[in-house]
């Protein structure tokens, strides 16, 4: 019997694939926990069409990261940190508080575990900082730290 997989089953296969399994497996098993569906014309038709539309999503949510990132590129935020003695930075600016700023200044919404920062920042002057928008794209944003 030949079955589409509604979930990743780990003998199996991977979701959305069609798969030929024993007939006593897809009726004992497969079928009563909803991990797969029969086969038949319709199924596939409906595999099909969901599939498509999956793709057209994914395709419009990369054009829209795309859009986003060139936006990013081109604006920049200011975040102000305390100074101590001799003009150095007392404290960091941190992913947080850049997803904040970015926030307020650019009327964002972007969430800081997409802020590619490996460390924070502790020095005053323009830092550019990658934003990891899409799997496939990441945007660049300067973000300027100054005295406060």
């Amino acid at each position: 019997m030949e079955v589409v997989l509604l979930e990743d089953v780990k003998t199996l296969g991977k979701k959305g694939q069609i798969v030929k399994v024993n007939d006593g497996y897809a009726r004992n098993f497969i079928l009563p926990k909803k991990l797969g569906i029969e086969a038949t014309p319709k199924n596939l038709n409906d595999l099909k069409l969901q599939k498509a539309n999956e793709a057209r999503l994914a395709a419009e949510q990369l054009a829209a990261a795309r859009e986003l990132a060139e936006k990013l590129g081109k604006s920049s935020i200011t975040v102000s940190i305390k100074a101590g003695e001799g003009g150095k930075a007392f404290g960091s600016v941190s992913s947080k508080e850049i997803a904040s700023a970015i926030a307020s200044q650019l009327s964002l919404d972007i969430d800081k575990k997409k802020l590619v920062l490996p460390e924070p920042l502790k020095t005053f002057g323009v830092h550019e900082v990658p934003i990891k928008l899409h799997k496939e794209v990441t945007g660049k944003l300067a973000v300027k730290v100054v005295e406060s």
